[in-house]
């Protein structure tokens, strides 16, 4: 059965072309378009579709409270459409927080070799959230807790670290894609201000993005959280962003370990940062020393660098299906048997300070 697809933006050319491509899939099809936010609460709650593709910017009302409110009344995969720019980063993140899956630049042809490669991107990404089961439970209302220019210097009773492990673990390794953002900030924000041990956060995620879900993340949370930048030196309590577009390498010895920032216009990675090729490297730096944690996404991406990291002794986690936007990241490690147990979202923060603290 194909899955049944609405499709909201107040440009009747982007419609029209978003639909052209959708219905080029035998497993999809436009049952409708909306041109506006209203419209598409209204044709969400009489259509019931599996799958909405949603404009940020549109008259009478916006795409982000259109996205709330379909959540609240209706709940359904919804994949964001936004711009390449900061101000556009920022909407989309909103979004994500109010509840949408996934999402995609406009010009999404931006993040793609060629048309075909562009169309493939775009109908994969819809049937893989049109197989997310949604509640109102399941989306998430995000706000900042804190201002980004005050971190304690000590934590409430409820995060008081038990005594330190002999730190067997000194780093922590995050690697996700489609449905991170909100995975990752959930587990981030439950984390201390003193937690013992640096972490490196690879997302999925365009270049114009990084910067601003960075800055977003150290708003949110009581550690400290900056887009990574070449040369930077790992200290503990402090989570550094891959930054989109690029490769981010761990180099150094013991004492001191520091992160390489490379371009890379190669056509041998698929993704950029790769979670794989950080992974390898704090493999070769930190060899057994390092907690890795594969969240939600689409593909593969994170396997062979947990397979490195394994082999060297490292314990590997990852998120468990139900809890996640895709299973594709996490079930590639446990398929391959890397993984030394699945934890859903909502322990994950937990089973993570279980392996720094007694």
């Amino acid at each position: 059965m194909r899955k049944r697809v609405l499709v909201v933006d107040d440009s009747s050319f982007f419609r029209r072309r978003v639909s052209e491509i959708i219905n080029s899939d035998p497993r999809l099809e436009v049952i409708d378009t909306a041109n506006n936010g209203q419209q598409a609460i209204e044709k969400a709650l009489s259509l019931k579709p599996d799958v909405i593709t949603m404009d940020v910017e549109m008259p009478v009302l916006d795409g982000i409270s259109a996205v709330r409110r379909i959540m609240q009344r209706c709940p359904t995969p919804i994949l964001m459409f936004s711009s390449l720019t900061h101000d556009g980063a920022r909407a989309t993140l909103d979004a994500l927080e109010a509840g949408a899956l996934d999402f995609l630049p406009k010009k999404f042809e931006d993040i793609a070799r060629d048309r075909e490669e562009a169309k493939t991107l775009l109908t994969t990404r819809i049937r893989h959230i049109a197989n997310r089961r949604m509640s109102p439970a399941k989306t998430a209302s995000i706000s900042p807790t804190r201002s980004s220019e005050v971190k304690p210097d000590s934590v409430s009773p409820a995060f008081l670290p038990k005594r330190i492990k002999s730190q067997r673990a000194r780093l922590l390794a995050i690697g996700t894609s489609t449905g991170g953002p909100v995975a990752l900030q959930a587990i981030l924000k439950a984390l201390p201000a003193n937690f013992p041990a640096p972490i490196i956060l690879v997302q999925h995620m365009p270049a114009a993005f990084t910067g601003a879900f960075a800055a977003r993340l150290n708003s949110q949370c009581l550690i400290q959280v900056k887009e990574a930048e070449n040369g930077d030196i790992l200290r503990p309590g402090c989570a550094y962003l891959a930054p989109g577009g690029k490769q981010m390498l761990l180099d150094g010895g013991s004492a001191q370990v520091k992160l390489i920032i490379r371009d890379d216009q190669s056509e041998r990675l698929t993704y950029k940062p790769s979670v794989d090729v950080t992974f390898a490297t704090a493999a070769k730096t930190f060899q057994k020393q390092v907690l890795a944690v594969i969240l939600t996404g689409m593909g593969a991406d994170g396997r062979e660098g947990c397979r490195m990291l394994k082999s060297q002794g490292a314990e590997v986690l990852a998120q468990d299906q139900a809890s996640c936007v895709v299973y594709g990241m996490p079930q590639a490690v446990v398929s391959a048997g890397i993984a030394k147990e699945t934890v859903p979202l909502n322990r994950m923060a937990d089973r993570i300070m279980q392996a720094f603290y007694d």
